[in-house]
């Protein structure tokens, strides 16, 4: 892995969010050279600043929906690769601000898909969400090949983008020899999320009281590391390869373990933390009860497989949340060494 990132420039919107910032430190552990698009990162970015990385890569810091800026950006940047995950990426966000989600869920996915023409881009990764799927709320394990629709504003503008990026495919960049796919990633929970209205990142921020929604939905949650080094797979497998017509979607869940609730992650976390956890529905916000992927193709094509299960991951959180909770220090570029040592 290492020899293929070597000095590869290496592009990443929103490098500043929990999975951006995530990313950004494994792409430098194998000596990629990192640049960042994303907005001027705040208090919830708080792997970002903990990490330091503003030091560590080369940043820019603007809206994706400015065009001319971000043409002119990547342009200049001339990245090999780009991973783009800039994006409003919650649910009930969705809601109460549809203009924005679409704005930039799905116009600013157009922006960068335009800019990958325009500079002719070789290989990019479009990550949407487990959530593009049309969801009838069943217990039904989605593949890349299942009809894709949204019934919230946040599953919509991620649908939407999916379509505009199949739409580039066909129109433009397979006859330009440009690799651009989707990747749909299951729930992920790891250390220094301070997303608002998430499940772990709502239980860190509250002190001693923690409200929460419908314990009994499941999600097919897996810890950080697992899918971005899938992504990294995704993007080493696909950068020198005349693609396939199975090789423009992919999901990236755990493959063999049973959905946990949040009641199952919460109750697992609270044994180190001991806090008050009280549950509260909110009937204004429709989520799906059931969310599961099959992950099959990953495992098929890129050897990949989620490492750690939903215990180890949270285990992982925990060792995470509590050293920087008597430390204030991330443990962040200690747990990517410590992976790839181990699952070399």
């Amino acid at each position: 892995m290492k020899n293929f990132w070597n000095k590869k420039k290496v592009l990443i919107t929103g490098h500043t969010g929990f999975k951006g910032s995530w990313l950004s430190l494994m792409l430098l552990n194998f000596s990629a050279k990192v640049y960042g698009i994303s907005l001027k990162p705040n208090n919830k970015d708080l792997n970002y600043i903990k990490s330091k990385l503003d030091k560590k890569c080369k940043n820019y810091f603007f809206d994706i929906c400015n065009f001319k800026r971000l043409n002119k950006t990547i342009e200049k940047i001339k990245p090999d690769i780009i991973f783009h995950l800039a994006a409003q990426p919650l649910v009930i966000e969705g809601y109460i601000n549809p203009k924005k989600t679409y704005n930039t869920n799905t116009m600013g996915t157009l922006n960068i898909l335009e800019s990958i023409k325009k500079n002719k881009i070789k290989t990019s990764i479009i990550i949407t969400t487990d959530k593009v799927y049309k969801n009838d709320d069943t217990k039904k394990k989605f593949n890349e090949n299942h009809d894709l629709g949204g019934s919230d504003p946040y599953s919509s503008s991620k649908h939407l983008a999916e379509l505009i990026v199949e739409n580039y495919n066909t129109n433009y960049f397979k006859g330009m020899g440009l690799n651009v796919v989707t990747a749909r990633a299951g729930n992920v929970i790891g250390g220094g999320d301070r997303g608002e209205n998430r499940l772990i990142p709502d239980f860190f921020k509250a002190s001693n009281e923690v409200i929460l929604r419908s314990p009994s939905s499941t999600r097919p949650w897996q810890f950080i590391i697992d899918p971005l080094d899938g992504y990294l797979k995704l993007a080493k497998f696909i950068h020198n390869k005349k693609l396939k017509n199975n090789h423009y979607s992919w999901n990236f869940a755990p493959n063999n373990q049973k959905p946990k609730n949040v009641k199952y992650i919460i109750d697992t976390l609270n044994k180190k933390f001991n806090k008050k956890i009280i549950y509260k529905n909110n009937k204004n916000v429709l989520e799906k009860k059931y969310l599961n992927l099959n992950s099959q193709k990953a495992t098929k094509y890129l050897r990949w497989n989620c490492k750690y299960t939903v215990l180890e991951s949270i285990k992982k959180i925990i060792e995470w949340e509590y050293n920087f909770k008597m430390n204030k220090v991330s443990l962040t570029i200690r747990q990517i060494k410590e992976h790839y040592k181990k699952f070399k």
